[in-house]
């Protein structure tokens, strides 16, 4: 029987991302041979990607490519326990996803996971090699991939010891400074829409309905209720929209007179938070 060391069973765990007792068995099996042990690790672990099918991924991070033509992806990758989250193999998973879906431009989960992974394997055989490697369920919950020139994207951190949880893709009309900043907005003030014209018209109207009826329930005059009902509509519009929410480094300023100062607007976001609709 070989002698396993400790640093033979650091050295596959780093490779590999495996639990330290996993590693040592394939190290024992394989009587003490690496390239064995690795083999034995990623078939015992490909057996179970079908079981763990059906369990919960609800942790993860959240991750950001840009391209050197200024297109750019925001990927959220799942996994089971934030320990998992927190390692350097599934963290080096996520990079290299979102680095071939900016290449591979995909229109949705579907044909992300059939993107080529860059080594003759699809993304989602690549994933299943994570899945098995990890012992968890590895999952692509979404993304969000902007092909503009001019993209711009934000990554918060909610713990020091966990990997982005909040991220943010922006798109603008044009080359500018505060696009990052507007990002880092965004994280923090989680707007729903880009301005008041993209809210559909059954939201507003059911926004005015809870107004009208809210104003009545406070006894409020029926001659005001118009003005009233308006002013709470405009509130809502506020906090809704990013072009009309006060901006986060200066709240004398909307976010849309910063972005019109820098002579450019956004077009689109995208803000996803681990395990959040």
């Amino acid at each position: 029987m070989a002698n396993i060391s400790a640093a033979d069973i650091k050295r596959l765990r780093e490779a590999t991302g495996a639990g330290m007792s996993d590693c040592k068995n394939a190290l024992v099996e394989a009587d003490g041979d690496y390239d064995k042990a690795m083999e034995q690790l990623r078939v015992k672990g490909l057996k179970g990607v079908a079981k763990r099918e059906g369990r919960s991924a609800s942790n993860g991070l959240v991750t950001a490519h840009l391209d050197t033509d200024g297109s750019g992806v925001l990927l959220e990758l799942n996994c089971e326990t934030d320990f998992v989250a927190k390692g350097e193999r599934f963290q080096e998973v996520a990079q290299h996803v979102v680095e071939r879906l900016v290449a591979a431009r995909p229109d949705d989960v579907d044909a992300a996971l059939a993107a080529d992974a860059g080594d003759g394997r699809t993304i989602k055989e690549y994933l299943d090699e994570a899945n098995a490697t990890l012992g968890e369920k590895i999952e692509l919950r979404r993304f969000a991939s902007f092909a503009s020139a001019y993209v711009a994207s934000y990554l918060h951190k909610t713990s020091p010891d966990l990997p982005p949880q909040v991220g943010v893709l922006v798109e603008l009309t044009g080359p500018t400074e505060v696009g990052r900043d507007v990002a880092q907005h965004i994280a923090a003030f989680s707007p729903t829409y880009v301005s008041r014209d993209d809210v559909p018209e059954d939201v507003v109207a059911k926004e005015r309905e809870i107004a009208e009826a809210t104003a009545r329930e406070e006894g409020k005059p029926e001659a005001a209720l118009p003005k009233i009902v308006e002013g709470r509509v405009t509130g809502f519009f506020k906090e809704a929209t990013l072009l009309e929410q006060a901006y986060a480094k200066d709240s004398k300023q909307s976010v849309k007179q910063v972005l019109d100062g820098a002579g450019v607007t956004v077009t689109r976001f995208a803000r996803f938070r681990v395990g959040q609709a």
